[in-house]
């Protein structure tokens, strides 16, 4: 990585993400989005060396929607042996958008493409091992809490109730997915989508979000207190799909302008990883047409660029 002054660089960042936010437009399939401000924007860096850098415009939490989808895949690799998760889910890049029903009825096997699009974040949930529903949210949780490094992870309530009440496509994935055997036909879909909903629905911060990128740049390893939260080999797997997958099928370009793992939620916010140097999160609610931040993005190609840290 290039020597230079992090703080200069996250302010250059926050600029050239500013000049892009026009570009863009807030979620509005979820109503509840629709009421986030346009205008915020922000990126913090958390190094392996346990030093923070940040730049924004204040100080805002958003919902993390599918950047959770990460967390759920992770839990589904360390429940379950790796070809009972790939008998449900594959990990294969999509060129259709996020919610898709069409290659679950073109496939063969009918499971979905990727952990990280909606149909493939639904399979993970049911993978996740636990008494009841709620039990499968307190191990979300749980994670989280380790991830994040503090207590107290809160869920959007109206973010919450916006999406159990709008989410009829991911009812219809679900039961979709159920006809064909890649759900167990014992499941509950109401009770697995609410689980879904809530994940999805949880508030975090450009903060939580470079911590959550530094444990996965450490190999699974929290750099704070050198825990293993997630082992080495499922890190390993989840930052490969985060490549290929990360960014819907927006993840070819942004590999080839930023080129590190990454996953993107439409509420905003992108979770970067910089192996064996730093996590990295973004957030600017401001989409491009393919669901991610199009500010973040920007902020995410300077940092690449200015600090040589693609992969590629």
């Amino acid at each position: 990585m290039k020597k230079i002054d992090l703080e200069l660089l996250l302010e250059e960042c926050l600029s050239e993400g500013k000049k892009v936010i026009k570009d863009g437009n807030v979620a509005d399939y979820i109503p509840e989005l629709k009421n986030v401000n346009k205008e915020n924007i922000g990126i913090h860096l958390y190094t392996l060396d346990n030093e923070e850098y940040s730049a924004s415009n204040e100080e805002f939490t958003f919902s993390m929607q599918s950047v959770v989808k990460i967390v759920l895949f992770a839990l589904a690799l360390m429940d379950n042996e790796l070809d009972r998760v790939l008998s449900k889910v594959g990990v294969k890049p999509s060129a259709d958008p996020f919610n898709s029903i069409v290659k679950l009825e073109e496939t063969e096997d009918h499971k979905p493409l990727n952990p990280f699009i909606n149909a493939g974040a639904i399979a993970s949930t049911s993978l996740i091992a636990a008494d009841d529903y709620q039990g499968k949210f307190d191990r979300v949780i749980a994670l989280l809490e380790k991830l994040f490094d503090r207590e107290s992870i809160e869920i959007d309530e109206k973010v919450f109730i916006s999406e159990s009440t709008t989410g009829d496509t991911n009812r219809a994935l679900a039961y979709f997915m159920k006809s064909r055997g890649i759900l167990d036909k014992e499941e509950d879909v109401e009770e697995l989508l609410s689980i879904y909903f809530k994940s999805c629905s949880i508030l975090a911060s450009t903060r939580d979000l470079s911590k959550l990128g530094a444990v996965l740049a450490n190999k699974g390893k929290a750099p704070w207190s050198g825990e293993q939260i997630i082992p080495e080999r499922i890190n390993q797997i989840v930052c490969a799909v985060m490549t290929t997958c990360g960014l819907y099928d927006y993840s070819g370009e942004f590999a080839v302008i930023v080129g590190m793992p990454a996953k993107s939620g439409v509420g905003g916010g992108i979770v970067c990883v910089s192996h064996n140097n730093m996590g990295i999160g973004v957030s600017s609610p401001a989409l491009d047409s393919h669901g991610n931040s199009i500010a973040g993005i920007e902020m995410l190609r300077v940092l690449s660029n200015k600090l040589d840290i693609s992969i590629f």
